[in-house]
């Protein structure tokens, strides 16, 4: 067999009403907490306050950075970690999807380091240290799998570029994966984030960075997209839908953090960087069948 080394140091909380142990979580990293959020969406009205509340409960002192856009840019992220700095955060958690989960990231490297976390992109000579704050990722949609990687992906609107930062000590220190958090979802962003979550998996797949752990894991994923996205794109309500494509972006997730992605992530990437209102799953759905044939 092929020799492989895999790694996963996130621990992950999975099913219905896991949301709930959030202040159980972030309290064993710290008492001042920086959430990390869009600004208030009529999908998730109540969330955020849910959020805080359940951490307040738990004796944590919170603020909140509601900043997140898609394609999250430079800017954005010194925001955030300039409240993180004046707050003195012990621990940011992000909650949304891919984007509010990579800004999370980012924050935690930009509040305690010189510079931007445009400076410690994955091919720069500065990296992340020790000093990153621990994150602990929620997330609400099932596409980016950035809840169990160890990517944040951020655009330069100056130089319209679109990277990432990519180390070890950017993994999430626990994900709450609760498919409940899911059900107001639009169709379109389910079907978008959930292209995402096939294309890792495929991606994954044939990269020759693969292993049988993660090409196992890639096969159950892609089955799993096939069978439950048309069914929670057509009802966002249906729990075993949103269940199974949770998931699958979980499955989705681990697969690349090990293994990584190819050519259509890259040319994705690229036309994030040049469009940021083009969502990254409508991005990769746009290449993908050119690159297929």
């Amino acid at each position: 067999m092929k020799e492989f080394t895999y790694f996963q140091p996130t621990e992950i909380r999975f099913g219905r009403g896991r949301f709930s142990e959030l202040g159980q979580v972030a309290s064993r990293f710290g008492r001042r907490t920086l959430l990390v959020t869009v600004v208030d969406d009529p999908c998730f009205k109540g969330l955020f306050e849910r959020d805080k509340g359940i951490l307040v409960e738990d004796g944590l002192a919170v603020a909140r950075f509601d900043g997140v856009v898609p394609n999250p840019t430079t800017d954005v992220i010194s925001q955030g970690a300039r409240i993180a700095r004046e707050f003195k955060a012990d621990v940011v958690v992000g909650i949304g999807g891919g984007s509010t989960m990579d800004t999370a990231k980012a924050i935690a490297v930009e509040a305690t380091h010189p510079g931007g976390a445009w400076d410690y992109l994955f091919f720069r000579e500065k990296q992340p240290t020790g000093k990153t704050l621990p994150v602990i990722a929620v997330t609400t949609t099932s596409g980016t799998g950035s809840h169990v990687t160890q990517v944040a992906v951020v655009t330069n609107p100056v130089e319209k570029n679109k990277s990432a930062l990519y180390h070890p000590l950017l993994y999430p220190k626990a994900s709450l994966v609760d498919p409940e958090l899911m059900i107001t979802l639009p169709g379109k962003v389910t079907s978008a984030t959930g292209f995402d979550v096939f294309a890792h998996a495929f991606e994954s797949f044939i990269n020759p960075g693969g292993s049988p752990y993660t090409d196992m894991m890639a096969l159950e994923a892609i089955g799993l997209v096939a069978k439950f996205l048309p069914a929670a794109v057509k009802d966002g309500k249906d729990m075993e839908a949103r269940e199974r494509m949770a998931w699958a972006d979980t499955l989705a997730g681990l697969c690349i953090a090990n293994a990584g992605v190819t050519l259509p992530h890259g040319i994705g990437m690229a036309i994030g960087g040049l469009y940021p209102h083009v969502a990254h799953g409508e991005a990769l759905a746009v290449v993908y069948p050119v690159i297929l044939e």
